[in-house]
């Protein structure tokens, strides 16, 4: 794959400790704001709803609670899926599968301000998404690293692929499913910027605690690469 200049991103972001909600994990919608505010306090710098079973009102009243909960942190909130939602609910972009709205479609609905992720897991999904534009998104989801209870049916993808993958990929990357802390260094040393985690904050007995931990080890991370 070329290398290719990619645009400032419209809205700043970090992918280090990305959270992406489990609203079973958490106890229920309000267990998924308060883990949110928990964990943004810890350090988590992104943070993404996901609940493919909630209805559309009740999706969106969540959703509009997060961004409550968010506002004044500079932590921007992502909706999985559900492009057209993003405005309804105040967010600041989307996350998008294979199999959810392709890029080009999800950007013209989100408009060119608004972030976009995309979940990759090989060269010819990021072939793909390139052929859009490489304006088109903002980040890739790389993954999943390892079979989670979340996505069990989806083929983890190792480090030594992800290794290649990152290479490749004109985008930040972050690595997901099934990360935890102690994957950090390694993630690091391959490229990637961030973490997406479900598992390691969400439903943890204590989420300040969990979180720091993934703050921890990027901060040592990074310092080490210098």
């Amino acid at each position: 794959m070329p290398e290719l200049v990619r645009p400032a991103p419209r809205t700043p972001f970090d992918l280090s400790v990305y959270l992406v909600t489990d609203t079973a994990k958490c106890g229920g919608p309000d267990g998924v704001v308060q883990t949110v505010r928990e964990s943004v306090a810890a350090g988590v710098t992104l943070v993404q709803l996901r609940d493919p079973q909630l209805a559309e009102p009740e999706f969106i009243a969540l959703g509009r609670r997060l961004t409550a909960a968010l506002a004044g942190t500079g932590v921007p909130l992502l909706v999985n899926d559900r492009v057209e939602l993003v405005a309804a609910i105040g967010a600041q972009g989307a996350h998008v599968g294979q199999s959810d709205l392709p890029v080009g479609q999800a950007r013209e609905l989100l408009g060119s301000e608004a972030i976009l992720g995309l979940s990759a897991a090989s060269a010819a999904e990021l072939s793909a998404a390139l052929a859009a534009g490489v304006e088109s998104i903002d980040y890739v989801g790389l993954g999943a690293l390892r079979t989670t209870a979340t996505k069990p049916e989806v083929e983890p993808v190792g480090l030594a692929r992800a290794a290649h993958l990152v290479s490749i990929s004109p985008w930040p990357v972050c690595a997901i499913g099934g990360v935890r802390a102690e994957d950090v260094p390694a993630l690091a040393a391959l490229g990637c910027q961030g973490t997406a985690v479900v598992s390691a904050i969400c439903g943890q007995p204590d989420v300040t605690r969990a979180t720091r931990q993934l703050v921890a080890a990027w901060a040592q991370a990074r310092s080490q690469a210098c």
